[in-house]
């Protein structure tokens, strides 16, 4: 799967080449609440929609 800008729910691994962390510093930020809003889905795996990932990224912005 190619990812671009317009993908609407990320892979962990999208997300993580995109802000260039850590899969393990995901899963660290998730146990500490502290993650973009993911979606689980009925096969386990997760995703997490565009918007949450813009929205949770401005967020920092403003507390930065």
């Amino acid at each position: 799967m190619t990812t671009t800008t317009h993908t609407k729910h990320l892979t962990i691994a999208d997300l993580c080449d995109e802000l260039g962390v850590a899969r393990s510093t995901f899963y660290d930020w998730r146990a500490a609440k502290k993650a973009p809003r993911c979606i689980k889905l009925p096969n386990g795996e997760i995703r997490i929609r565009r918007t949450d990932l813009d929205r949770w990224l401005e967020g920092l912005e403003d507390a930065a």
